[in-house]
């Protein structure tokens, strides 16, 4: 298997499955993985000083105005996945792409995008990435 590299910035996490992520026929509900993907997400914001207080003390909130997912093999009850997440875009809206791999056999699991808009503390949607935020992202795009 190929797999494209990923920027230097890029954080993998991993995950387990649980009964409680599973259908009856024991295969990983599809709405989990957006689960997966906000853990690796926050976990890619945190690496670069980005948490959530930290956002809200710059004075700012950051919504998902777009989620799109590719399926491309079932997970497993019991199996372990590894989720990898990195910003593809900083302006004017912020865009992570996500990858899941199955963690023993490398197979491709799914791959998506968010797309995150930024606002003001009051909720007023601004035009673009704030400069404050800019500084700390790795990618002009």
């Amino acid at each position: 298997m190929t797999r494209r590299s990923h920027p230097e910035h890029a954080i993998t996490t991993t995950v387990k499955v649980g009964l409680h992520h599973c259908d009856p026929l024991a295969v990983a509900w599809h709405g989990r993985y957006f689960e997966w993907f906000e853990v690796a997400r926050s976990e890619l914001f945190a690496s670069r000083d980005l948490d959530v207080p930290q956002i809200r003390a710059l004075g700012f909130r950051m919504y998902v105005v777009d989620a799109r997912c590719r399926y491309m093999a079932p997970l497993l009850l019991g199996e372990v996945a590894k989720v990898t997440a990195w910003f593809t875009a900083t302006a004017p809206l912020i865009k992570v792409a996500y990858e899941i791999h199955h963690a023993t056999t490398g197979r491709w699991l799914a791959r998506a995008t968010t797309v995150l808009a930024t606002t003001a503390a009051d909720g007023t949607l601004l035009p673009t990435t704030p400069d404050a935020l800019l500084t700390r992202l790795p990618v002009r795009a």
